[in-house]
């Protein structure tokens, strides 16, 4: 595709779309954005940070499958498939609701896409092991939505950039599409280490743990030298919201979703963290490799907004989350000791009123007749005569 500066005003900046809610005007933003550049050394620079950061997250994803249990969910394959179409149906059109609502424009537009169409992160896996959801269903979950992603993302953009005019003819499928293959490869990585040399896995992962926060935060500086006279457009208060309410909207309903199919707790947890945490890494590479530097413009940093928001969302859902369980255990446990006028008066066997759980009856007590029974009833007494003691 041929990005030169004129075509891309004449059929992308000036399409009619709406401004970029920063107070200034259409003509203003369309200016901005054609002027932001990158030198090729700090574009390099980048590029290689978020390949680095891609390459090592895919590969700690693969380090943490198990076929074993792939195949126990496969088998009985209703929460894979209710988390797979949470994951690539609440996501996708939540993000296209959101920037139908806040008016877009279209390469504003495309950012929030690309977020809300990527497949879950191993972010989710971390965060369901302190909500005490199902590891292995997070897991199995990750796995087939990255595999699932190599035809549904592209799919999906191709479906939903059909209401933004601007975008037809501008988003790089082919390039999408690579890019997704291409973070298979480390993945199948990270599974024949696993499977080959389960040994290697502890070593490796504390070498990824090394490197990931050092090429992260690399990335992030360099990024933010980059763009600081630029903060506005990513930051504009519409973007803010929308990076607010995506994560939220993919909580609620992926455990309203769980919830309706009757899924038991740790897997309505599991399935609400696998739908709000979107694979950023994968996001922030695709909007910064697939589009050229004076299309996307800044905006490739729109999947970082996103990230705060899910981390705080989430730490939010866990502690509300581990504080509802133990209030939960605390009253389960009152029921066991109902006092004796609830004995007595015969509503043991009923709901509690405070948990809504029905406690244990207690052991029943003996009848006159049994108390009253016959000797002759009783079972046989061995009696043991012993010696004299010496």
């Amino acid at each position: 595709m041929d990005y030169d500066g004129e075509w891309l005003y004449d059929n992308l900046w000036s399409n009619g779309s709406s401004s970029l809610d920063t107070g200034v005007s259409n003509h203003s933003s369309s200016s901005n954005a054609l002027e932001f550049s990158l030198s090729p050394l700090l574009d390099k620079i980048i590029n290689v940070c978020m390949s680095i950061t891609i390459f090592i997250t895919m590969v700690m994803l693969g380090c943490t499958m198990d076929w074993s249990k792939i195949k126990e969910h496969i088998k009985k394959p209703k929460g894979m498939i209710i988390a797979a179409v949470a994951q690539f149906g609440i996501m996708p059109l939540s993000a296209y609701l959101l920037a139908k609502a806040f008016n877009l424009d279209a390469m504003q537009a495309v950012a929030v896409l690309i977020c809300g169409c990527c497949p879950g992160g191993t972010l989710s896996n971390m965060l369901t092991l302190p909500l005490q959801g199902d590891m292995n269903l997070s897991i199995v979950m990750t796995t087939c939505s990255s595999v699932l992603a190599l035809g549904m993302m592209p799919l999906l953009l191709y479906a939903y950039c059909q209401g933004f005019p601007g975008l037809i003819n501008v988003v790089p499928y082919g390039r999408i599409i690579i890019t997704l293959v291409l973070t298979i490869i480390p993945c199948t990585i990270g599974i024949v280490i696993t499977h080959y040399r389960p040994h290697w896995t502890k070593s490796v992962s504390k070498v990824i743990l090394a490197i990931f926060p050092v090429a992260t935060l690399a990335m992030l500086c360099v990024a933010v030298i980059v763009i600081r006279n630029y903060i506005f457009q990513v930051m504009s208060p519409s973007l803010l919201t929308i990076g607010f309410l995506m994560p939220l909207i993919g909580f609620i309903l992926g455990y309203c979703l769980a919830a309706i199919f009757k899924l038991n707790g740790s897997c309505r947890r599991t399935i609400s963290m696998e739908t709000g945490c979107q694979n950023i890494q994968l996001a922030t590479t695709i909007l910064k490799v697939g589009f050229a530097p004076e299309v996307i413009g800044p905006l490739f940093l729109f999947p970082l907004v996103y990230i705060v928001f899910q981390l705080s969302e989430a730490s939010v859902f866990i502690l509300l989350s581990r504080c509802y369980q133990r209030y939960k255990t605390k009253q389960k446990g009152r029921c066991a000791h109902l006092d004796i006028s609830q004995r007595s008066e015969g509503r043991v066997f009923a709901q509690c009123t405070r948990c809504r759980q029905r406690p244990s009856p207690p052991m029943p007590m003996p009848s006159a007749k049994e108390v009253f029974q016959p000797a002759d009833t009783y079972a046989p007494v061995e009696v043991v005569i012993m010696g004299p003691v010496t």
